[in-house]
């Protein structure tokens, strides 16, 4: 096959989420056989990742791009109408430089952002289109203040985004977890259309210390994320001066950009607790992450409960536990249903009280019965949620639908769709 594979976020260096699994899934493709024409925001290595990758990459070049950049979420907005213009122009060029067609047999979209231009191309090229649903953006703007909530805007953006596939008729979804596609398949989209692929990690990134550790010192609750404002609520805030009052000598290190969000969470608990032990080592590269996780006594997963926190299938704990870590997190849907007979993982309720109790219960563990638990949790994520493990079974998938798109037709959507002027 020839694949449009469409993403809003640069390929390399993978910054989080949707970022770390894009590589993985390129792999894969080109293993299979299948040639890739990458459409992305640039990045600095390009002619190294082509190369190496074998992929051929068309740049969007028009603005900066990525988790960390200014005017993110405007230039979210205005990506995917862009994106879409990107596709058709790149698809013209070659034809005149190659003097051949430049023929796709499926579109694949990572993220919802880059959904939104898939969509558009579906039926200006014909081709079959199968997106990956990362998470339930969105969703996630249901903790934003109030003042943003009660205009009715997230719940026009969510019913959006869930009948995004309905709407259009795609081929297929893949989703992060199985609570999305539930959410999926109540806005009428085919459940045999639908596919949970989870979220993975790289088992040779992540795994456990070789041989024992050093005696340890202060005990070491790590959070590692991108730190935006959904990760760090009152239950995170909360729950860390409470384990702070119990366990004084505790450290707690919150590994990655150290965004504006953490930056204000971090200041305001040294305020509050000047002898409280906090370490921030900043963004560290996905191939280096475990060092910084290794010789934690314990994992957080602090989320507040919203419905993109409840479909995501959180990569901070598949990574905590390949690494031997236990896991102490809320109670969201996602990590209940798929980690909830896990000894490793202890979940508290949403609240700090709660949550703190599920904190210290793990630190509490002796260091046998953490190394037991934590050696039982990586040998099952590295079973199942290894990336190539995730890579197969979304190309299984994709490979599925673009058949029976051949063969049946595709999913009717119930009205007509503009088509993207180059």
């Amino acid at each position: 096959m020839r694949i449009a594979f469409l993403t809003h976020e640069p390929f390399d260096p993978p910054s989080g989420g949707g970022s770390a699994e894009a590589p993985y899934l390129v792999r894969e493709f080109r293993r299979r056989g299948h040639a890739v024409h990458l459409f992305c925001p640039t990045f600095s290595n390009e002619g190294a990742v082509a190369a190496e990758s074998g992929v051929t990459i068309h740049a969007f070049r028009r603005w900066e791009m990525g988790r960390y950049t200014r005017a993110r979420t405007l230039k979210y907005l205005l990506y995917p109408a862009a994106l879409a213009r990107h596709v058709v122009r790149e698809r013209i060029a070659w034809e005149r430089r190659t003097g051949t067609p430049l023929a796709f047999d499926v579109i694949v979209a990572q993220h919802t952002i880059s959904a939104v231009a898939a969509v558009r191309l579906r039926r200006r090229f014909g081709v079959p289109v199968v997106l990956n649903y990362l998470d339930f953006l969105t969703g996630f703007m249901e903790t934003w203040p109030a003042p943003f909530t009660r205009t009715g805007l997230v719940a026009s953006l969510t019913h959006y985004e869930l009948n995004l596939p309905r709407r259009h008729g795609v081929e297929g979804v893949m989703t992060v977890s199985a609570p999305l596609a539930d959410r999926l398949a109540r806005t009428g989209y085919p459940r045999d259309r639908l596919q949970a692929i989870q979220y993975g990690y790289d088992a040779g990134l992540f795994r456990p210390a070789a041989g024992p550790l050093p005696t340890p010192g202060a005990p070491v609750v790590v959070m590692h994320g991108s730190f935006d404002r959904h990760h760090l609520g009152d239950i995170a805030k909360e729950s860390v001066a409470r384990v702070h009052a119990a366990r004084p000598e505790v450290r707690f290190r919150f590994v990655g950009r150290v965004t504006p969000e953490l930056a204000r969470f971090v200041s305001g608990l040294r305020a509050a607790h000047p002898r409280l032990g906090v370490e921030t080592p900043g963004f560290i590269p996905y191939a280096e992450v475990a060092g910084q996780l290794r010789d934690a006594a314990v994992g957080i997963v602090p989320y507040e409960a919203s419905n993109g926190t409840h479909c995501a299938f959180v990569a901070k704990a598949v990574e905590y536990l390949g690494c031997g870590i236990p896991v102490a997190s809320t109670p969201l849907e996602n990590l209940t249903r798929y980690f909830g007979d896990e000894p490793a993982v202890k979940f508290g309720g949403f609240g700090a009280e709660d949550f703190a109790a599920a904190v210290l219960d793990r630190l509490a563990l002796a260091p046998a019965e953490r190394a037991r638990l934590g050696a039982v949790g990586a040998a099952r994520v590295a079973r199942e949620l290894d990336w190539p493990v995730i890579a197969r079974r979304a190309t299984d998938f994709i490979e599925a639908c673009v058949s029976r798109g051949k063969g049946a037709g595709s999913v009717a959507p119930p009205g007509g769709e503009a088509g993207v002027q180059p």
